[in-house]
């Protein structure tokens, strides 16, 4: 007998939460585990395109021309876009059901992606990236919604693990899918992936996910609300994207996109405290560990995406990998968030979270420092182990901070909390992207005259070479150049590589030191009140 869970009123308590009741359920519909298997295959997709196409960019680059700032914007437009929306989508979802929101989503992200392998220009890709964003965030926290409604407290941590699970291993698994699809067909063919996947989703959604709205969930719209933090949450991560694009640090436009952005939240949450029916009940956040939960994705988030996007030029560029060998060379990484995923939700049921998430961002901030010894000469061994440590340290990081904030969160508001939960995400990736982007940059313009100099070349240094060294690689170019011998490309080779580990490796300091501070932050989460009193679910 399979079941279903509804709502009932009852009294509010702590947070407000509504007790579901189990009653029966015909068919297939609605169950709880054949719903996360519905769910998991949709996010499957919106997790896998995140590193799939890292390891596309350099052929992306390659083939249309682009610079590093175009390339930045293949994921900065999309993780843009997620910010923006994120929480606005979890509320349509409260509002008018997230199976509907779910399968909108994923209809909508797989067309987007057969745009983009459609797409002959670098702006068409970003603009179907954008767009790609947008129906991403429907999805994403829908799934949270519907796994939150189905399962009950004993086993949604569970469930949340598995879901981490997959999200981790398509992760992770994105560069050996992706190198793969761009060695052997094209980086268009990392897009049109999603075509049938989608088509497979949609099908299962279909059939098999079963629509939960909350009694009391809003049955208005905060525009006013939607409009202010959409407008302050561009305005962050625009200026953040900008700041490390062009602008700098200490840009007057920079500054003012960011103060900008500070008076759109201030007024954004002045105004939750007037209207009758808020985008955010701003109470969620007397919760300190629903708090924390969202500074720590942000700061998880912030190490991990900033730094994979150095590692794939990493293994491309200094290393002279192929696509497929580079995604080879990540599967240390993959196969720990595979193994430790289900294992951190275990962990996390039986002790709580604080011990794992801690546990968790000490071993990404130990990765994060053993990657700045990575050089020209580093052995497979020794970057599978720092991959290896970075895997099982972001797996109970992603399921446990997951489950602290929409586990906090009453029932009614549980897609609010999924989009609270991966705009934290989303932000703290552009966040990441951004900042160490910025510091590899500076890193590299100082650097580069004296690698040059110490090097003994000839010949005055070429501007375009110094932005080649933010990639790591030497433009194939180069080797045909008039007078160019081949120990004098060796010798420029070797600055560009120099340049690029001298600026990965502050990369890394600066991201290792993030996730100490996660760490710190992490001693402040506890299982929240609700899940204890099984107010999360019924019984299966």
């Amino acid at each position: 007998m399979t079941s279903q869970t509804t709502v009932e009123k009852t009294p509010q308590g702590q947070g407000g939460v509504r007790e579901p009741v189990p009653v029966p359920a015909k068919g297939l519909r609605g169950h709880p585990w054949l719903t996360l298997f519905g769910v998991a295959v949709g996010v499957m997709m919106v997790a896998l395109d995140g590193t799939i196409v890292a390891i596309a960019n350099p052929a992306i680059k390659t083939d249309l021309g682009a610079t590093l700032a175009q390339v930045q914007w293949i994921t900065n437009g999309y993780l843009l876009a997620l910010a923006v929306a994120l929480i606005t989508a979890g509320k349509l979802g409260d509002r008018f059901g997230h199976r509907q929101t779910f399968l909108i989503g994923i209809a909508g992200f797989a067309a987007a992606s057969g745009a983009i392998g459609l797409s002959d220009s670098i702006g068409a890709v970003i603009a179907f990236r954008v767009l790609q964003g947008l129906f991403g965030a429907l999805l994403m926290p829908a799934a949270l919604g519907l796994l939150r409604a189905t399962f009950p407290a004993e086993k949604l941590n569970m469930a949340i693990g598995i879901w981490g699970m997959v999200i981790g291993a398509s992760t992770a698994g994105g560069p050996i899918v992706g190198g793969l699809l761009v060695e052997h067909v094209s980086w268009q063919s990392v897009f049109f992936i999603n075509v049938p996947v989608g088509v497979v989703a949609l099908v299962l959604g279909l059939l098999i996910l079963k629509d939960h709205r909350a009694e009391n969930a809003p049955r208005s719209f905060d525009v006013v609300g939607i409009l202010l933090l959409s407008g302050a949450m561009a305005s962050l991560v625009w200026s953040l994207i900008k700041a490390g694009e062009s602008w700098g640090w200490t840009s007057g436009k920079t500054w003012g996109c960011l103060i900008g952005a500070l008076v759109l939240f201030a007024l954004f949450a002045f105004w939750e405290t007037k209207v009758k029916e808020p985008l955010i009940p701003l109470g969620m956040f007397r919760s300190v560990p629903l708090s924390a939960g969202v500074v720590l994705m942000v700061l998880m988030a912030f190490a991990f995406m900033g730094g994979l996007f150095f590692v794939t030029f990493y293994l491309q560029g200094v290393k002279g990998l192929s696509p497929v060998d580079s995604g080879l060379h990540l599967l240390p990484l993959t196969a720990m968030m595979i193994v430790s995923s289900p294992l951190a939700g275990a962990l996390i049921t039986k002790f709580g979270p604080r011990v794992p998430l801690v546990g968790g961002m000490v071993c990404t901030a130990v990765a994060m420092f053993g990657m700045i010894t990575l050089s020209s000469g580093t052995g497979t061994f020794a970057m599978s182990l720092w991959f290896a440590l970075l895997g099982l340290g972001l797996a109970p990081v992603m399921v446990g901070a997951t489950e602290v904030i929409v586990g906090n969160a009453p029932l009614e508001l549980s897609g609010v909390a999924g989009g609270l939960q991966q705009a934290a995400m989303q932000v703290g990736g552009a966040l990441g992207t951004a900042v160490l982007g910025a510091v590899m940059s500076s890193k590299v313009s100082g650097a580069f005259a004296e690698n040059w100099k110490e090097a003994g070349i000839p010949v005055p240094a070429d501007p375009r070479l110094e932005q080649a060294a933010e990639f790591g690689m030497a433009p194939p170019e180069l080797a045909k150049a008039p007078g160019m011998t081949p120990d004098l490309f060796d010798k420029i080779s070797g600055v560009i590589h120099d340049t690029f580990l001298d600026g990965m490796g502050l990369a890394f300091t600066v991201a290792g030191g993030v996730a100490v501070v996660a760490a710190l932050v992490a001693t402040l989460t506890k299982r929240g009140e609700n899940a204890e009193a099984g107010g999360m679910g019924g019984h299966i």
